[in-house]
């Protein structure tokens, strides 16, 4: 298995505020942040004995400025200016900022998520498998509904550790609830197929390739395309659109829940596993708001928390857990389903 390095990132802004903001947003990124300083605090030595791939310089003026002419004349690798203040984790401003910064990083030195393809050989190997759960007396007859198309659909969402997360989640979910999954993973489209061998091995459920003009059905987890934008009919068919997802994240996260929860309002659900970033922090609202419920995986459990964590911070989660833990709340969210009248469940 190829190892996949962090590109290298050196930080000079002139303030202290900022410098923490790009911190956090850099390392939860994947990128490794060599150099945080402020430029009244370095000399041009201090410049040549940092190895980075590239400099992020944010500074009030950078006019006549002997560090940044220094940079310039220096350093081969390339030095990216003025992304702007950065606004604060949790405000409305900070998605569209972190997507334009980390685009054209991507661009320039790389993505670190590529990490989680080479990973699924190892995943693929794996011969352990949990128990899985008791599938409750309400459903105890397990595929009498699986196949049918699926009125309740969820979104399994992840990036890096994503694939361990979901399959364990997986192999502990039984068959026979009334629920299809749309499974969003940011991974290098060369992976797509390998992520279906290595997350459905051990499961009882089915994991398919999007089909244009079809249903997701009952026992069913349906990955969500890399290379073209996934969406739904108006009779909640999948449609795909034939043009890339949103930059940066292929499949966006964000998008993938707008047009999940558009369709289905509280008929689905959003678990973000294990993974890097804020992708799905800036359509959470509004999945709440269509009557629908956010869970994250625990912190603790996750190769990398920081997607999980941006919506727990935000205030977007209602359930946190180990991925065999979410799969036992799935299975009580459909018990409690079962148990509430008809007419209830229609006036939702």
């Amino acid at each position: 298995m190829s190892d996949v390095v962090a590109a290298r990132i050196g930080v000079i802004a002139d303030t202290s505020l900022q410098r923490h903001v790009l911190q956090q947003a850099l390392t939860a990124n994947g990128y490794t942040v060599v150099l945080n300083s402020d430029p009244a605090r370095l000399e041009e030595a201090d410049l040549a004995a940092v190895d980075a791939d590239l400099w992020l310089v944010d500074l009030a003026q950078t006019e006549d400025s002997p560090l940044v002419n220094a940079l310039l004349e220096r350093d081969a690798c390339p030095v990216l200016f003025g992304e702007g203040h950065a606004p604060e984790r949790h405000s409305e401003h900070y998605p569209r900022w972190e997507r334009r910064m980390f685009g054209k990083l991507k661009r320039l030195v790389g993505d670190p998520s590529k990490v989680v393809g080479p990973r699924l050989e190892v995943l693929k190997a794996d011969a352990e498998r949990s128990t899985r759960l008791e599938l409750p007396g309400a459903y105890s007859n397990p595929g009498s509904v699986d196949g049918e198309p699926a009125r309740e659909v969820w979104l399994l969402a992840a990036s890096l550790g994503g694939p361990e997360a979901v399959k364990a989640f997986l192999d502990a979910l039984p068959l026979g609830l009334p629920v299809g999954f749309v499974y969003a993973q940011h991974i290098e489209a060369s992976f797509e197929s390998a992520l279906s061998q290595a997350v459905g091995r051990h499961s009882q459920w089915s994991v398919n390739p999007a089909r244009a003009n079809d249903s997701i059905r009952c026992g069913e987890v349906v990955v969500a395309p890399i290379s073209q934008e996934m969406g739904f009919d108006k009779d909640g068919s999948m449609l795909l659109h034939g043009r890339g997802w949103p930059e940066p994240y292929s499949p966006s996260i964000d998008q993938m829940m707008l047009n999940l929860a558009q369709q289905f309002g509280n008929r689905c659900g959003v678990i973000a596993f294990s993974g890097m970033g804020s992708d799905g922090n800036a359509a959470a609202a509004y999945v709440l708001r269509q009557g629908a419920k956010v869970w994250t995986q625990r912190a603790d459990s996750c190769v990398c928390s920081s997607m999980p964590d941006s919506l727990r911070e935000g205030g977007y989660s209602s359930v946190s857990g180990d991925p065999r833990e979410l799969a036992q709340a799935l299975v009580n969210h459909f018990l409690q389903r079962a148990s509430t009248p008809v007419a209830a469940l229609q006036t939702e």
